[in-house]
């Protein structure tokens, strides 16, 4: 599985999607899957969002304690190109990534459609889900 895909948000109240629009890109880059069937038969853990191309994306478990991120919202506009070529280096024949290239032609340079929603997981996971929640206890002491 490689390439840009469409998500949609399952839960929009959940504080890790505050600004996202209903439907967002994000790469993904995996050889493994984890099905949703599964997820859902898992009363400790909550599907947050999927896409119905490339399957699950988020999952939350303990109250938010723990969020599990199967996509690659962190890479660059360049990240999925660079994986491509080097696997291509390396004789493996990889498919070309899905909806990244213009005309699926690796020739093309890629544009990169899902920097807002990557910038928005982050800042939402560390405001909401680390610094809100993390006692924060500072004793003054001088001396």
């Amino acid at each position: 599985m490689s390439g840009i895909f469409k998500h949609k948000v399952l839960l929009p109240k959940e504080k890790l999607f505050r600004g996202f629009d209903d439907m967002f890109y994000a790469p993904h880059s995996r050889h493994t899957e984890v099905h949703a069937d599964d997820i859902n038969k898992n009363p400790n853990l909550k599907l947050l969002s999927v896409s119905d191309e490339a399957g699950v994306y988020i999952v939350e478990a303990k109250y938010g304690r723990q969020i599990f991120v199967l996509g690659h919202s962190e890479y660059d506009a360049n990240t999925l190109k660079a994986e491509y070529i080097r696997d291509k280096g390396r004789g493996l024949n990889p498919i070309i990534p899905r909806h990244y290239f213009p005309n699926d032609d690796p020739t093309l340079e890629p544009s990169m459609n899902w920097r807002s929603h990557g910038n928005l997981l982050y800042t939402n996971w560390l405001n909401y889900y680390v610094y809100q929640t993390t006692p924060y206890y500072l004793e003054k002491n001088f001396e």
